[in-house]
Order: structure tokens, then sequence, then C-alpha cells
């Protein structure tokens, strides 16, 4: 068999060679305390799960849903009026089957072979994938620690600004955990205009910050010119195997974004589209809960590190922790493979990322506190940090 030669900028992804690897140790009766995936452990509030469970026993939610719920549309509107004090249209929200799959399909719409997109590195892989796949030119914006993983717009070389069409901007920041601040995005709104690029920027963890309140994008002037933003319920609310998405700014990106979903699926399936209604306009006291679940959680993880002499930054926000490999280690693969191969404790190495990735890992905040507590127990009886 012959098959797309795209699929050779593919290998497996980082996150099923973890799940098997995982999978592999239990099979052998061993334990694993996994932290890598960013799959929550917190369910949806129970008010979500029933309307989700009564919308599911009807009969007649079993159709072709097509188009988003009028009521779905109204509900995001008013989501992100009240919470981040931006004001959208009907022509400017579309949801998602989560943001991995908007992203490829929003790549699909802007994208012709060979143009030039700008990635940061590290990043999500479907930031890089995504265009990837559409046939885009990559160029890679660092993300380094000596700017707080700030993109530096002015280190983007001068041509490849100029060439860009299409970048990809995230903060809060996975994996780095960097926020962005008001200049930051005044900055970018700038640098986007100047060089007449469309920004996506992708905003999952805006309510999980622990300091103050995330903001949009979309709050500051002259973003919806230039860009969309997709925000997510999977962390937030729970949401994650539901995949709810939105994409929401620039009319005209969420109208190409409509007519390519509208060849390639038959939209969300109506129950998981009530349950999100009632995510973002029923109570929202369980976003509160679960930003501080988090935020024990990190601290935990990092009065836990300290103890065995794991130097780790205090991260702001998000559900991870981007933390150095110990230094007699110069590969972040071969810190993840030991630590696993000796505790059952699973990390994302860091250059799953990319090449900026190196010499850390990504943890994931999935466990509970009493499961980082043991992870600690095991991982101290080794000399891996020694």
């Amino acid at each position: 068999m012959n098959f797309s030669k795209r699929m050779d900028l593919f290998p497996e992804s980082i996150f099923t060679v973890l799940a098997n690897k995982a999978a592999q140790r239990k099979q052998r009766g061993l334990e694993v305390i996994d932290f890598s995936t960013g799959t929550p452990n917190i369910p949806p509030n129970k008010s979500i799960r029933e309307v989700l469970s009564k919308a599911a026993l009807d009969p007649k939610n079993y159709v072709y849903a097509i188009n988003d719920l009028p009521e779905l549309i109204e509900a995001v509107i008013n989501w992100y009026q009240r919470r981040y004090d931006v004001s959208l249209n009907n022509d400017e929200v579309c949801s998602l089957l989560g943001s991995q799959e908007g992203l490829s399909h929003l790549a699909m719409t802007l994208i012709n072979e060979g143009d030039t997109v700008l990635v940061p590195n590290p990043s999500y892989p479907v930031f890089k994938d995504g265009p990837l796949i559409a046939g885009a030119r990559i160029v890679e914006m660092p993300l380094l620690k000596e700017n707080n993983y700030l993109i530096n717009f002015n280190a983007i070389d001068k041509k490849d600004a100029a060439l860009a069409k299409f970048m990809v901007v995230s903060y809060p920041n996975n994996p780095t955990c960097g926020i962005a601040n008001d200049a930051f995005y005044l900055e970018l709104i700038k640098f986007a205009e100047e060089n007449d690029i469309i920004v996506l920027h992708d905003n999952a963890y805006s309510e999980l910050l622990f300091e103050k309140p995330g903001k949009s994008f979309l709050s500051y002037p002259g973003a919806k010119d230039i860009g969309i933003e997709f925000n997510s319920l999977s962390k937030t609310y729970g949401l994650a195997g539901a995949r709810v998405g939105f994409a929401v700014g620039n009319k005209e990106i969420v109208k190409q974004i409509k007519t390519l979903k509208s060849n390639m699926d038959y939209g969300m399936f109506i129950p998981v589209q009530l349950a999100a209604i009632e995510a973002i306009s029923g109570d929202q006291s369980c976003v509160e809960q679960t930003r501080n679940a988090y935020k024990m959680r990190r601290d935990a993880f990092l009065s836990n590190a300290k103890k065995i002499g794991w130097k780790i930054d205090k991260t702001k926000g998000t559900m991870f922790i981007w933390a150095k490999i110990p230094d007699k280690y110069s590969s972040s693969i071969d810190f993840v493979n030991d630590l696993f191969e000796q505790t059952g404790v699973l990390f994302v190495p860091g250059k799953a990322f990319g090449t900026y990735g190196e010499g850390y890992v990504r943890i994931a905040l999935i466990q509970d506190i009493e499961v980082i507590e043991k992870a600690f127990a095991i991982i101290a009886k080794t000399d891996i940090f020694k």
C-alpha cells in the first residue's frame, strides 16, 4: 500500500507513546502514577452531567445537529460579555469539536501549500501539526525562560514576518505555563497589523490563573480585526472527553471555518451542546473550585519536590508544571524513561513539545494530593535526584 507523503511528517503522538508505556507496565502488574496527558480527573459539575444525561435519554436528540443550536450561540455571546467584557455577534461564534479539530480546520481554510506560519517552540504539538497538514512552511518562535516564555517579536526575521500569513499564540501557555500581560497583547496586535498576519489565540487556560483572572485576546483594541480566539470547556468545566470548544472573533474567519466544517462533519451531538450551555450559563462556583484544586495540587507538588532537592519555578497558572530536569541529565527523554522504569511515575519529556523544550518536563496536575505525595515517597527512594 502507498500512503500519503504527508504522513511522513507525523510520528506517533507522544501521548500515545506514553499511554502505551503505561499500559505495558500495568500488564506486568506494576503501578503507574501518570502525570503525562492533561486529562482532568475533576468531573463536570453535577448539574452539567444531569443535563447531558437527560438529553442523552431523549431519542429526538440523536439526529444530525448540522448547525449550532441558537441557544448555544446565545450562551457563548453572554459568556464572553459577562466573563471577558467582549461583545460578540452571532456570526462571530462557531463551535468546535475540541480545539485540536479546530486548528486543523482553521489551517486548511487559511493556508495554501508553502505559506509561512509562525508557531511557538515549545508548544502543544497540534499548533505545528495543524498547519503542517495543510502544507505550511513552519517558522518557529522560541519561548525562552529569560523572556518569561513570551514571544520576542523583534527576534522574528523580518523576511519571515513579511511572508507569514498566520501565527499561533497561546497564553496562559501550555507547556511552559507562561503568562502574557497587556503590553504583550498590544505588541502582538501591532505586529500582526504591520505584517498582515492572521492571529489565532488559544485561550484554554484563562480560568486557571491563580493570582488574578485571565483575559481574552479579544479584550484588546484591534484584536477582532486580525484574528480569532479558541476557547475550551475541557479543563475549566471538566468536559475534555465531550470535545467542546469555540472559535470566536473575526466574522470572516469564523465564516470560513463554518463553511469547511459543513462539508466535514455534522455538528456537535445535541446533548453535548445542551451540557455546554449549562456549563457556561449555570452556577459558576465550580470554576473557582476547579481553579483552587489545581492551585493546591501545584503547591503540594512544589513542596514535595523541594524536599528531594528538585528546584522548580512556581507557576502562576494552568493545570501544568514546567520543570527543569536534574543537572545530571542532558536529555529529557532519558530522564523520563529512567524515572518511569524505577518508579512508575510518568511525565512528558519537554523535547516532545519542540527543540526549545529540551531540558524540561511537563507535569499535568491530574492526580489528587495524596497521589502526589505517594509519587514523591517512591521517588525519594531512588538516586535520580541525588
